[in-house]
């Protein structure tokens, strides 16, 4: 199970979410109280291990701009959350080389995911970083045969259940696992992660879809 701690804002959090067990971590270049600059970013990806996936999440962003910070802060990854179009996907991938595209549960747009071109496919609220919980089922039928991961109102509380019911390649979680906007609660991360790899290992046995981000652990 592939578990991602987003909102990050200070290396102590970047830290602490690596203690933990995380497997990614995500900064914020959208507007939110958890937003961060792309020099802040940088300062505190390179503190934290090599085998840690940093990852920039945008929202209706010029993609030359996603491009830009993407390497200004030396991110391994880039997480489109917006209406990005699938000719604006490919076209950061093409660049970036590593993208999750964001949907939000019941879109459309789920069974077109594989035109956009991303290796991951995340399923999120329609209200991303409201901390909300959306009817899981939608997310069962996500993406096809792509890697799903799980975002909208998790918490170290329900991400088992979560787990159970839709059987995700991974699960993201920000407000789920903070003491207050932008600050993460580390008994509350310590047991987001540890629920989660609990209800992973209680689920049956399945290969990991090829072109995940396991694979591009593997090249860092």
């Amino acid at each position: 199970m592939f578990v991602k701690i987003c909102g990050i804002t200070s290396e102590e959090d970047g830290l602490l979410a690596v203690a933990m067990g995380t497997d990614a971590v995500g900064f914020l270049f959208a507007p939110s109280p958890r937003r961060v600059s792309p020099s802040a970013a940088r300062d505190i990806a390179r503190r934290l291990p090599p085998e840690i996936l940093t990852v920039g999440v945008f929202r209706d962003e010029d993609p030359r701009n996603v491009v830009r910070i993407a390497n200004e802060a030396r991110l391994g990854a880039v997480q489109l959350h917006g209406h990005e179009s699938p000719e604006e996907t490919n076209s950061v991938r093409q660049q970036v080389g590593r993208v999750i595209k964001a949907f939000h549960a019941g879109s459309a747009d789920l069974e077109q995911a594989k035109s956009y071109g991303a290796d991951v496919v995340l399923v999120d609220a329609e209200q991303p970083g409201s901390g909300r919980v959306f009817d899981w089922a939608l997310a069962e039928r996500a993406a096809g045969s792509l890697p799903v991961m799980l975002a909208g109102g998790l918490t170290p509380e329900n991400v088992a259940a979560a787990i159970s019911k839709t059987r995700p390649w991974g699960v993201d979680v920000s407000t789920g696992v903070e003491s207050s906007p932008g600050r993460k609660d580390p008994r509350l991360v310590r047991e987001f992660i540890s629920a989660a790899r609990l209800a992973a290992a209680e689920l049956p046995a399945s290969e990991p879809p090829s072109g995940s981000l396991y694979d591009w652990q593997a090249e860092l």
